[in-house]
């Protein structure tokens, strides 16, 4: 039990993707019906992240070194992701209450860490740099699902303001990322496509808006069917780099390929409905089963990976001291 612990106190920053992940298979499973499945996967992202939430927070009391290190760096925003994407889960459920406890919440883990990130970018970065944007259209996300199941709130205004200074992240985000990743990535490459990809999700939020109309609706629609685009564009190449460069083996950052993939299945589905295309419902689901595969691979990989590193720490009998995280 003590290498359990250790082991899941040594995984890094990056292990929220696996809850981001998690979640989008959820709300993918309810857009297309299937609610048993949904609610098997909402709930163990659930209990990953209150694991994940439970392990940040003994960090901040017993390291913060340690903390202020992780906290500096893009991945460390999974933790603001991961918080919007069950957020708005749980509203698509009906439990608004801690949907919107859960939107205070990742507001402020968002305005705590975001400077920070936003001050240690540097040249050539992987595609984790992309969290900058992903974190703040999950707030975009979360805000328009509220704003909804809330009527008469300024909500979709918050989501209006997260909308556009996400896609101005994305900018700067892909300003300092380095393309060779496409061929060399570890996983997270992959979040360049899901920026995208949520960025239309918080848009097809918008479009469906009541409170936006005229001029403002007309270009919030047509920059959302950009956005999707631009979306299905990253994911056709990242796709057949996969292909063309196999990287088979297992790596943390694997979650971070599972949630652009599951988050273009929701985007596709989700500005389909908004936009009235009804088409898109066919691809979309078809992309979200393809996620679905992905995430039980991933899984596999990663309780592999859990195992033969809790059973060498107990070999070695070192009770896990010191174990690296997976991957």
């Amino acid at each position: 039990m003590l290498a359990w612990f250790a082991w899941w106190s040594a995984l890094p920053p990056a292990a929220g993707s696996a809850v981001m992940a998690t979640g989008i298979i959820s709300v993918g499973l309810h857009l297309i019906g299937h609610e048993t499945l949904s609610l098997v996967a909402l709930v163990l992202a659930l209990a990953a992240w209150l694991g994940l939430a439970a392990d940040f927070t003994v960090r901040l009391l017993r390291t913060p070194a340690r903390w202020t290190a992780e906290a500096d760096t893009p991945p460390a925003l999974t933790a603001v992701a991961a918080t919007t994407v069950l957020g708005t889960r749980l509203s698509l459920l009906g439990r608004q209450p801690l949907a919107v406890a859960l939107l205070v919440l990742a507001a402020v883990l968002w305005l705590v860490l975001l400077p920070g990130v936003l001050r240690h970018r540097k040249r050539k970065m992987p595609g984790a740099v992309f969290l900058v944007c992903v974190a703040t259209q999950g707030i975009a996300v979360l805000s328009g699902t509220l704003a909804h199941a809330l009527p008469a709130s300024p909500l979709a205004w918050v989501a209006l303001t997260a909308f556009a200074g996400g896609l101005l992240l994305y900018g700067l985000a892909f300003a300092r990322f380095d393309l060779a990743q496409v061929r060399t990535g570890a996983g997270d490459q992959w979040v360049a496509g899901g920026a995208m990809a949520i960025s239309a999700v918080a848009g097809s939020k918008l479009v469906a808006a009541p409170e936006f109309t005229g001029l403002l609706h007309e270009l919030i629609h047509a920059l959302t069917l950009l956005v999707l685009v631009l979306d299905l564009a990253w994911y056709a190449l990242l796709a057949v780099a996969e292909i063309r460069w196999l990287r088979p083996h297992y790596d943390v950052r694997r979650w971070a390929t599972v949630f652009p993939l599951g988050m273009t299945a929701v985007a596709v589905l989700s500005v389909g409905d908004a936009a009235d295309i009804p088409w898109l419902s066919t691809p979309g689901g078809v992309l979200l089963w393809i996620s679905v595969a992905a995430w039980a691979v991933v899984l596999v990989g990663a309780a592999r990976s859990a195992a033969r590193a809790i059973a060498e720490a107990r070999t070695a009998g070192n009770g896990g001291n010191g174990l690296r995280p997976p991957g």
